[in-house]
């Protein structure tokens, strides 16, 4: 069965954000740039079925710039077999990257689309669901535990009120959450192997999808800061402010 992990270059989680000076967007320039946690996660967690016999190829997949391809060198260090990258330099929201990932999917045919369950610059937690909407696939969000029970997949996911179990058959779409595994340590052998596996570039324009923004970004502004916190002498006076400063009681 072959698995296909959409993965989506971000901003390193542990780098500080700076908005442009003129509100226009987030400022890139010299910035780290890394995989997004979740989509390691479900690098990761193909990689590891992959390793049980269940899957017999990964294919990590990336929308965007030729700077995706670092990424996904990242993806096949970690165990991916080969990469595909769908270049463009339009700003892909995450309806046009599951129109994308569909017409991916009907190339490849593959058993089990796993990918993270949003990524960490928008937070948007769409691409999933719309992808199996579009191609018609049954979907799990959230997961926390992926295991095969022979033809079918059941899959852990996390709600609101402590976990469920669904079972689904394939091909399905599973987004993976920060429970479901912890990502490898990807050493230096790896790689040296990844820049020798296969990355096949295609060109989002040859795909025949729409992928116009549907939004458009008005203003991006920082947080406004904290303001400093004050002693006071009693639990009265706590009350007190509490009650008609903050006016949260």
């Amino acid at each position: 069965m072959k698995c296909l992990v959409p993965v989506k270059r971000v901003i390193d989680y542990n780098v500080k954000v700076r908005v442009k000076s003129d509100g226009s967007g987030v400022d890139l320039a010299n910035v780290k740039m890394s995989m997004n946690p979740f989509d390691e996660i479900a690098v990761e967690e193909a990689v590891r079925l992959k390793e049980k016999g269940v899957v017999s190829e990964v294919v990590a997949v990336s929308c965007g710039s030729a700077a995706c391809q670092e990424t996904l060198r990242t993806a096949m260090a970690i165990g991916a077999d080969r990469a595909i990258l769908v270049e463009t330099e339009v700003e892909l929201q995450p309806l046009a990257v599951a129109k994308l990932l569909k017409v991916l999917v009907g190339r490849e045919q593959p058993g089990l689309v796993i990918l993270g369950k949003q990524a960490i610059d928008d937070d948007c937690n769409q691409t999933g669901q719309m992808l199996a909407a579009l191609a018609g696939l049954p979907q799990a969000t959230f997961a926390s535990k992926v295991e095969f029970a022979g033809e079918r997949l059941q899959v852990t996911r996390e709600v609101d009120g402590g976990l469920e179990t669904l079972e689904l058959s394939l091909p399905a779409v599973v987004t993976t959450d920060l429970r479901l595994n912890e990502p490898r340590y990807v050493t230096l052998p790896n790689i040296m192997k990844a820049k020798k596996k296969p990355l096949e570039t295609l060109k989002a324009e040859t795909l025949g999808v729409d992928i116009a923004p549907r939004l458009k970004t008005l203003k991006v502004a920082e947080p406004p800061k904290r303001g400093t916190g004050v002693k006071v002498p009693d639990v009265a006076m706590l009350v007190e402010k509490l009650k008609n400063e903050a006016k949260v009681i």
